[in-house]
């Protein structure tokens, strides 16, 4: 037995494959994008040299600027270490509790803007940071002038 079927509900159906795809990307467009991680939290940061953990580093986030403190040296022989080679008002201070990292804002996926210091060499380079899709990792980049002048280093979320 074969079964009646409306012309017009013939001809829809047929249409329906065809109208699928712009249907759906329409309702993709609608939909929020993900919202972008922060980088405020607490971080490890891995050494250039050796790629083991050197320290713990507190991100927070203040009226939209970023600061990062060291809160945790992991080399023993370098737990009470003070910044020797700074040259500005962190020059004498134990690296324990130093602001490394401040003035980052967020500029779409990146942090930028801000500065970081380095408490080895106390030089303090232009700074760029972004979190990895993950969320588990911040890319680092400090840099002199232009970012391919520079380097990058990958930090592990703690907390």
């Amino acid at each position: 037995m074969k079964l009646a079927v409306h012309p017009r509900l013939r001809a829809a159906a047929a249409r329906a494959p065809l109208l699928l795809p712009p249907l759906l990307l329409l309702l993709a467009a609608a939909l929020p994008a993900p919202a972008q991680q922060s980088a405020a939290g607490l971080w490890e940061t891995i050494g250039d040299d050796d790629g083991k953990p050197k320290a713990h580093v507190r991100i927070v986030e203040t009226d939209g600027e970023l600061r990062g403190t060291v809160e945790k040296i992991l080399e023993p022989d370098k737990r009470d270490a003070v910044c020797d080679k700074c040259t500005d008002e962190r020059r004498g201070r134990p690296v324990l509790g130093l602001t490394i990292v401040s003035g980052m804002r967020r500029d779409g996926e990146y942090y930028r803007g801000g500065r970081i210091l380095d408490p080895d060499n106390g030089k303090v380079y232009s700074c760029r940071m972004r979190v990895a899709e993950d969320g588990r990792h911040l890319e680092v980049r400090g840099f002199l002038g232009f970012s391919l002048l520079g380097r990058t280093q990958t930090w592990n979320r703690l907390e």
